[in-house]
C-alpha cells in the first residue's frame, strides 16, 4: 500500500444535487418540489402547522405563569460556604461577596444576586455582603459571630418594561 493509492471508501463523500438545472436531469423544472403550493415557493415556513386543525400546542391546557416581578437569586448553603473555608478556598478573615464566591466556583447563574440559605452550619464568623438570605441562614451566621450585610437587588425589572 502507497500513500498515493489512499482513497475514500465509495460513498463516503458524495456530492451535492444540482437542482433545477434542465429537465433532462432528473430534477429539473420544479427541482424536485412537486407543483403548486405553498410548499414548492421559497421561504416557506409552517413548522407547527396542522392544515387548519388547531395545533397540539394550542389544544393541550396550560399550567402556571411567569411572575414578572419574580427575583433569580443564585443560591449558597452556608455548610458549602464552611467547606470551601476548611479547604482555604475562602479566606473567612475578609468580607464574602457575590465577586469571591463565583470566583471559587460556588455560585453560578442569578441575574439579581447570591442568597444565603440555612443547610448545614458554619463554625467561622464572617462577614457576608449578599443580595438576600434566609432566617436559618442569618441565625447560624450570628450564633458563630458572623455577620449579613444586605445589598439591594440588581435587578432591572421594572414594571412598565414587562411585557
Amino acid at each position: 500500500m502507497k500513500l498515493n493509492n489512499i482513497r475514500d471508501n465509495d460513498g463516503a463523500r458524495v456530492g451535492r444535487i444540482r437542482v433545477g438545472r434542465g429537465i433532462g436531469s432528473g430534477k429539473g423544472k420544479t427541482g424536485g418540489r412537486g407543483q403548486k403550493g405553498q410548499k414548492s415557493r421559497s421561504g416557506v415556513a409552517i413548522k407547527g402547522f396542522e392544515g387548519g386543525q388547531m395545533p397540539l400546542h394550542m389544544r393541550l391546557p396550560k399550567r402556571g405563569f411567569n411572575n414578572p416581578f419574580g427575583k433569580d437569586f443564585a443560591e449558597v448553603n452556608v455548610g458549602m460556604v464552611q467547606k470551601f473555608i476548611d479547604a482555604k478556598k475562602l479566606n473567612p478573615k475578609n468580607q464574602i461577596t457575590e465577586k469571591e464566591l463565583r470566583e471559587v466556583g460556588l455560585v453560578r447563574g442569578g441575574k439579581d444576586g447570591v442568597r444565603l440559605l440555612g443547610k448545614g452550619e458554619i463554625k467561622s464568623a464572617v462577614k457576608f455582603v449578599v443580595a438576600g438570605v434566609t432566617k436559618g441562614a442569618l441565625q447560624a451566621i450570628e450564633k458563630a459571630g458572623g455577620i449579613v450585610t444586605l445589598i439591594p437587588v440588581k435587578s432591572k425589572k421594572s414594571p412598565e418594561n414587562v411585557a
